[in-house]
């Protein structure tokens, strides 16, 4: 029998925004890129939200969230641990 092996996932560090919804937290990640014809960084941000089960998170705190199946229909990660409480 084969052995079954799990998808490489996406992991990602990013900075809680809100903590308004239950058991779901929105994430800011942050990226630098840098602009094809210009050569200036620019920053990008994506908001993500994010599935915290036990509602731990809070606004400002720094998390490392992972790449998971669809929970509803716009929450596709899941938060693996809190980095950094906010102060």
């Amino acid at each position: 029998m084969e052995t079954l092996e799990r998808n490489y996932r996406k992991s990602r560090e990013g900075v809680v925004v809100s903590d308004k919804m239950e058991k779901t937290v929105v994430v800011a990640i942050k990226d630098k890129a840098k602009h094809p014809l210009y050569k200036k960084t620019i920053n990008k941000t994506k908001r993500v939200k994010v599935h915290d089960e036990n509602n731990e998170c809070g606004v400002g705190d720094k998390v490392e969230i992972m790449e998971t199946r669809p929970l509803s229909k716009d929450k596709h990660f899941r938060l693996v641990k809190i980095i950094e409480k906010a102060k």
